[in-house]
């Protein structure tokens, strides 16, 4: 399965986020390198989509991802997590061999 999910939690909590926002913006979720495992995930604000964008809805969650980043998160969970080391969103990657302690970085 190559569909990026978003898990209950997440489109509560983005859909949240994109009310406050202007009205069209949606959630960018990236592959960038960098970080210290290899890859990290980045989330942007953004009123733009590309043509080849995978566009992915829940509830009031629309999150977006570029084709080159798709390829990393193929299968991947995005998730809101509340816990002692803080609020943050989570991808949640069958693809990623590794991963650091913080959750925003991997390796292939």
């Amino acid at each position: 399965m190559d569909d990026i999910s978003v898990s209950a939690r997440a489109a509560q909590r983005i859909g949240d986020i994109l009310k406050r926002e202007p009205p069209g913006t949606m959630l960018r979720l990236s592959v960038e390198g960098g970080g210290c495992s290899g890859f990290q995930y980045k989330f942007d604000m953004d009123r733009n989509q590309a043509s080849d964008d995978t566009l992915v809805r829940r509830d009031d969650a629309v999150v977006l991802v570029d084709q080159v980043s798709l390829q990393f998160l193929a299968g991947s969970e995005i998730d809101f997590v509340d816990d002692l080391i803080g609020a943050s969103f989570r991808v949640n990657n069958p693809n990623a061999k590794a991963s650091c302690g913080c959750g925003t970085s991997f390796a292939l």
